[in-house]
This record gives structure tokens, C-alpha cells and sequence, in this order.
């Protein structure tokens, strides 16, 4: 087994896990949002509030934006550790990005709780 400080304790089968179930997720979400419009000839503010005032919908939509955030951090990780080498540049663009998807989800989170 090699011991590499960059991987903080992650392997490739743990990565790849994560992205397959998180794009399973996303896709099903994806079919779950297009089929909601496809059946809905109007959508109005008030159809769309009442979807989103459902707990189901409320927790799936949050798994999503969760599922998104694990599936780029994963996938920003391993762009970076390829393509940029210097170390310091490279964990400020994590950190800049980490924070920034972190940001996201808290946003995704107030919002659809918010409803």
C-alpha cells in the first residue's frame, strides 16, 4: 500500500463509489425534475411551492445538492493533483473551491428549507 500525504487517507475505490452513487442520484433527480414538468402543463409559483412543500422532495432535493457537492469536490481534487503541480497553488485552488461548494450546499439548504 503506498502512503501518500496528498490523498489524505482516500482510495480510488472509495472515489469511485462516491461518484457512481452520486451520479445516480443526480440522474434520478434529473428524471424526478423533467417528468414533474412534463406532466405539469402550467407551472406556477404556487405548483412549484407546493412540490417543494413536500418533506420527500425537500430531502431529495437536498441529497442532490449534497450529491453535487461530494461528485465536484471528488472530481475538482483529481483534476487539480493531475494537471496542477505546485503544491501551494494547488491547495489554495482546493481550499477557494472547497469553500466555495461548501457555500453552495448552505445555500441550497436554506433555500430549499426556507420554502
Amino acid at each position: 500500500m503506498v502512503n501518500n500525504a496528498a490523498t489524505v487517507g482516500r482510495s480510488g475505490v472509495h472515489d469511485f463509489i462516491l461518484l457512481r452513487s452520486t451520479a445516480i442520484i443526480l440522474a434520478l433527480y434529473t428524471l424526478f425534475i423533467a417528468g414533474f414538468f412534463l406532466t405539469t402543463p402550467d407551472v406556477t409559483f404556487e405548483i412549484w411551492q407546493g412540490l417543494f412543500a413536500n418533506t420527500l422532495v425537500k430531502v431529495f432535493t437536498i441529497l442532490a445538492a449534497l450529491s453535487v457537492m461530494v461528485h465536484a469536490w471528488i472530481g475538482i481534487w483529481q483534476v487539480l493533483s493531475d494537471y496542477v503541480k505546485p503544491a501551494f497553488l494547488r491547495g489554495g485552488l482546493q481550499f477557494v473551491f472547497s469553500v466555495t461548494l461548501v457555500v453552495y450546499f448552505v445555500t441550497a439548504l436554506l433555500t430549499v428549507w426556507g420554502v
